[in-house]
């Protein structure tokens, strides 16, 4: 991995205003890095923010503030012609394959695209590369001439992955990308994903509501709760020991494959439904649904938001005032 961040956000917000009076905060101050070469994951509960924050690092959204860099670049600050370059090298895989591509173009021409557009190879180097890419995600490049409704889930998502390593880029963001599919080709995905990252050196943030899924492809993992990163650190850290109280719920709520121990009970499941973003609570975001809280009532919990900081000696940072430092 790098020295430096691949790809860097500070302080990034992003405010909604569906109505004259109401502002839904979705991004509240987001900090976050991502080295050369590394897989940052990211999860929380749907409505965390964790899309809206993909679709501003890439300015596929404006932040409303904060700053966004790229191998030591600022991208907020540049207009959309400024962008072109850094296009390339920052693409990303959706959710839904069956939405992600457009119904009209055959595979030869979706995958092909960014190569246009970017202006990359004679039309014959382009159709080499396309060929080249679908072997490479597990398909067979007699495809080419074929549309997107003729294939499976999973078929569509490895195409819509070729389409993202046309351009050769440096990082990808995946966006729930195996959430959409069934759980038997959820593995196969992942396994692509990770052996695509040992071939090429890519760098990915791989988002998701599922720790576990995190977990196994994951060097570091951040976890969002109401627009903020309230945890991070490596993944046996956050499942092992997670200080943050919505980390043990996540890690706690997941499903394990190893049975219960005689007399263990099971996880307490996690209280209540996250706030409105439009209607944040004072203090801790979490303390409404804070098994913590509720047994010692810490009135900073509902005085002052805890910041995002580093525990001694450790590669982990936590956003909790009950966390002893």
């Amino acid at each position: 991995m790098g020295r430096g961040p691949l790809l860097e956000a500070r302080a990034l917000t992003k405010d909604y205003r569906p109505g004259r009076k109401r502002v839904v905060k979705a991004l509240r101050g987001v900090d976050l890095a991502i080295a050369e070469g590394e897989v940052l994951g990211l999860v929380g509960e749907s409505g965390s923010g964790k899309s809206t924050l993909a679709r501003c690092l890439l300015r596929l959204e404006e932040p409303t503030s904060g700053t966004v860099f790229f191998d030591g670049e600022e991208l907020t600050g540049k207009t959309q012609r400024q962008l072109r370059p850094y296009r390339r090298q920052l693409q990303i895989v959706f959710q839904d394959p069956f939405l992600s591509l457009d119904p009209r173009m055959t595979v030869e021409a979706a995958v092909g695209e960014p190569l246009a557009i970017h202006r990359l190879g004679s039309r014959r180097q382009r159709r080499e590369r396309v060929e080249s890419l679908l072997t490479q995600v597990g398909l067979d490049a007699t495809i080419l001439h074929r549309f997107p409704h003729e294939f499976s889930g999973g078929q569509r998502q490895r195409i819509a992955i070729a389409r993202a390593l046309a351009a050769r880029p440096r990082l990808v963001i995946a966006d729930e990308p195996v959430s959409a599919l069934d759980v038997s080709v959820q593995a196969q995905i992942l396994n692509l994903l990770l052996e695509l990252k040992r071939e090429t050196g890519l760098s990915y943030l791989f988002i998701s509501h599922d720790l576990r899924v995190v977990e196994a492809v994951s060097h570091r993992v951040a976890v969002m709760y109401l627009g903020r990163i309230v945890e991070e650190g490596p993944p046996s850290t956050l499942r092992e020991r997670g200080r943050h109280p919505y980390t043990v719920a996540l890690a706690s709520s997941a499903p394990s494959l190893e049975p219960a121990e005689a007399g263990e009970a099971p996880p307490a499941p996690l209280a209540g439904d996250a706030p409105s973003p439009s209607d944040p609570p004072a203090g801790c975001p979490f303390h409404p649904r804070c098994p913590v809280f509720a047994a010692r009532k810490n009135p900073e919990c509902i005085r002052l938001e805890p910041e995002l900081s580093p525990l001694p000696g450790e590669e982990h940072r936590v956003a909790c005032h009950e966390v002893e430092r």
